[in-house]
């Protein structure tokens, strides 16, 4: 049985974050130290020793969706300025610019969620659940999943990597940390759509996009 005290005790050996070791551990059905060994040669470990470094260097791009509809600005962080300009990192930031333009994050990550934010949510998601007729005592456990849910929809770290579904986006980052040997955070970024806020036809950006990728 994978338990929660079992998961901390793998974050605190590795620094990788709950869920990736709650992963590490289901596939390696409960066992500590292949989970650690697992981890290790995901690179995940080596990710997490390196994120108390300073990233000062790094890159703003920008990615203007095709037709000018849809337009990004992102400031992706690395330790050097040698890194900074290896192709590898100039990839890895346009990845994470039409990330953005594809699946319209609001946050990096849910750290920077305000705290009115989610408890306004929260009471948007309770009470919905009492519409549906759940029944009290399991409405806020539900709250709480949906909660997670909405977290991995706006937060761009958490969201599915649109070029690989079976990732996210954080694990895109850590696998080039580990590759590159330098820290790497995601700073800050802006996204503009055209028209946003007025009445108009919607249309799947995260398709449009890919589409562009793959011809």
């Amino acid at each position: 049985m994978i338990t929660t005290e079992k998961i901390k005790e793998l974050r605190e050996r590795t620094g990788v974050g709950m869920m990736d070791c709650k992963r590490a551990l289901q596939e390696t059905d409960g066992d500590m130290e292949k989970a650690v060994e697992l981890l290790r040669e995901k690179g995940l470990a080596a990710a997490a020793k390196k994120a108390g470094r300073i990233a000062a260097e790094g890159i703003v791009e920008s990615y203007i969706h095709m037709g000018g509809r849809i337009g990004v600005l992102i400031e992706v962080n690395c330790e050097t300025d040698f890194v900074a300009k290896t192709p590898e990192f100039k990839a890895f930031v346009r990845d994470m610019a039409m990330q953005v333009a594809a699946s319209k994050p609001e946050y990096v990550s849910d750290a920077e969620i305000p705290a009115e934010v989610l408890d306004k949510e929260r009471e948007i998601l309770r009470m919905q659940a009492l519409n549906e007729g759940k029944p009290e005592k399991i409405v806020d456990k539900m709250v709480e999943g949906r909660i997670h849910k909405y977290k991995q929809e706006i937060c761009l770290l958490d969201q599915q990597f649109v070029k690989d579904t079976e990732k996210t986006v954080n694990q895109v980052l850590n696998e080039q940390v580990s590759r590159i040997g330098e820290k790497i955070s995601i700073r800050r970024f802006v996204r503009y759509e055209m028209g946003e806020g007025l009445q108009k036809r919607q249309d799947n950006f995260a398709e449009e996009v890919m589409g562009q990728v793959q011809k």
